[in-house]
């Protein structure tokens, strides 16, 4: 009997964490006035033993950094990312273009989970296809604070590794 309990286990039940790439979006070019909030997430995935493929975009340096290459190597390497990730998450509080062509592109051509945080105070500043956005992979979640942030993430993530 014990041993039928145990093949019964789920890898969430032992411990076993499936490490994941994550895609974060986070604007390099745009209002870059969430960054803590950005920075804690990544350290956040990080800490969770995830693999965060666009770490560098919550480096102080980042749009000097992205123009070291020409626009066709960032949208070659970012398109790459994009397709090797399992799971999609991005502050859009000061959304961009290419965060909304990031989304989009995923939403309507792959079943990847896309998660969007954007700050409550700044919505009205946010695009209204990422607020009224109703597609079932996408969640968006407004947030007061980066606490509330970790809390949801902590629960999302955990949620995509058992669905992923």
């Amino acid at each position: 009997m014990a041993e039928g309990r145990f093949l019964s286990r789920t890898a969430d039940d032992v411990g076993y964490v499936r490490k994941m790439r994550v895609y974060f979006g986070f604007t390099v070019a745009g209002d870059r006035s969430t960054i803590d909030t950005a920075r804690k997430i990544v350290q956040l995935l990080e800490d969770m033993g995830h693999e965060v493929l666009t770490r560098h975009l919550v480096r102080g340096n980042a749009w000097e950094v992205d123009r070291l290459i020409s626009p066709q190597d960032v949208f070659r390497r970012d398109m790459g990312w994009l397709d090797q990730c399992d799971l999609f998450i991005a502050e859009v509080s000061g959304s961009s273009f290419g965060l909304g062509f990031e989304a989009g592109y995923l939403l309507g051509g792959t079943k990847k989970r896309v998660l969007l945080f954007y700050r409550s105070d700044l919505q009205q500043k946010v695009s209204l296809l990422i607020t009224g956005n109703t597609h079932p992979n996408c969640t968006l979640f407004p947030y007061a604070n980066a606490e509330e942030v970790e809390a949801f993430l902590r629960a999302e993530v955990r949620e995509n590794q058992r669905t992923a």
